[in-house]
């Protein structure tokens, strides 16, 4: 029998996706957390905007407006952990509704070839 318990009291839902890029993990993370990148690899990211100075780091803010079921969304992000091409945790601090979003970046083994 699971023990389960409920993370929170509210509705939620938990999106998890993943890729392999072959590339260096230092290039993919470096584009993929420049939010000025967002709108060429994210396809429902329409504007980015920087609410607090250049570099990204702890404490960044950025403002994203992004199409998502037919409804043009804002929000704005702030940047809660960021470990150079291991870790960037995100969440909102405006917007329609609470968001975090997590990205991991990990090198995998390379594949056994016969």
């Amino acid at each position: 029998m699971a023990n389960l318990k409920p993370r929170s009291t509210g509705l939620g839902v938990e999106v998890k996706t993943e890729i392999e890029i072959e590339r260096p993990r230092s290039q993919v993370a470096a584009y993929a957390a420049d939010p000025d990148n967002a709108t060429s690899w994210y396809e429902n990211i329409k504007a980015v905007e920087w609410e607090t100075p250049r570099p990204l780091g702890v404490g960044s803010r950025v403002g994203f407006v992004a199409e998502f079921l037919g409804r043009t969304l804002a929000y704005t992000y702030e940047i809660e952990e960021l470990a150079i091409a291991e870790r960037l945790v995100t969440r909102t601090v405006q917007g329609p509704f609470p968001m975090e979003t997590k990205y991991i970046w990990r090198t995998q083994p390379k594949a056994l070839h016969a």
